[in-house]
């Protein structure tokens, strides 16, 4: 079966097991990693693998074609992205007109940012920037950009780029709806059997968790020069309750943040009733 997933923590977490054939059952995977900008465009032109870890942001243009998984991903509290500069004390303002790079057109990240800066950025930002997500930071601390929208293990590093966070994205959203935060989904093709599908992810969850040594090093191989720590930090964050299950909770989050954001125009008019079925 062919899958594609990142190559940060949380990812390799969640899927050594299966990876590594020791889920009963379940077939070989051929892996690929990718980032989330690549499988987010993938999804949506139907020429992705079969199995695919993309934004929740992106679902709008793929569920046609593709399910929702109850499993795999990433949602939770504490965990949204940030807005970094190079400013201290930056106000929301300050964005007004800036340069800001972005980790995908399709993101959660980037859909969270256009939500709250529609009301906290008169006039609204000016050029948009997608990035690979390890740029972004690099880019800012250079003044190539005027402001970065970051995700992942960015939240514990970006002190050592001499950044200075301007928002952060998930607080954000968490006190506006109450609700944790969307961030990626796991998809699969609907000719498939998801239902098997799901069971196998779950089970490398649950894997992952009652053996946490045994994915150190497939987890270290693709962190991308991360130390341990920072690597252990990112899959304690991102790897939780919901990542074995979305429950009402984790449904109600993404219904409320698509169902937001094409009230606003940001994303295509869907069925919500689709996320479930």
């Amino acid at each position: 079966m062919n899958i594609a997933f990142s190559p940060c923590p949380n990812d390799t977490f969640v899927f050594h097991a299966w990876a590594h054939q020791l889920i009963p059952g379940a077939p070989e995977l051929d892996v690929t990693y990718a980032d989330i900008d690549i499988t987010n465009n993938w999804a949506a032109k139907s020429k992705g693998p079969e199995v695919m870890k993309i934004s929740y942001a992106a679902l709008p243009w793929v569920l046609s074609e593709y399910k929702l998984l109850p499993c795999g991903g990433a949602l939770g509290r504490g965990c949204g992205p940030l807005v970094l500069t190079n400013e201290d004390h930056a106000a929301p303002a300050s964005l007004a007109g800036k340069r800001v790079a972005v980790p995908s057109e399709r993101s959660t990240a980037y859909l969270l940012f256009r939500l709250w800066a529609a009301k906290h950025v008169p006039g609204g930002v000016g050029e948009i920037v997608v990035m690979p997500f390890h740029e972004i930071m690099p880019a800012v601390r250079d003044g190539r950009i005027d402001a970065g929208l970051v995700i992942h293990e960015a939240r514990f590093t970006y002190p050592n780029y001499g950044l200075q966070m301007l928002i952060d994205l998930g607080s954000w959203w968490e006190s506006d709806t109450g609700l944790p935060i969307p961030l990626g989904a796991i998809i699969a093709k609907r000719t498939l059997d998801t239902e098997a599908i799901t069971e196998w992810i779950r089970s490398s969850v649950q894997y992952a968790w009652a053996h946490p040594d045994e994915s150190k090093r497939y987890v270290m191989m693709h962190a991308q020069e991360l130390s341990q720590e920072v690597a252990q930090a990112h899959i304690d964050l991102y790897v939780n309750a919901f990542t074995a299950d979305l429950g009402e909770d984790g449904y109600a989050a993404v219904t409320a943040l698509l169902g937001r954001a094409a009230e606003e125009g940001l994303v295509p008019s869907f069925d919500l009733s689709l996320l479930k079925s």
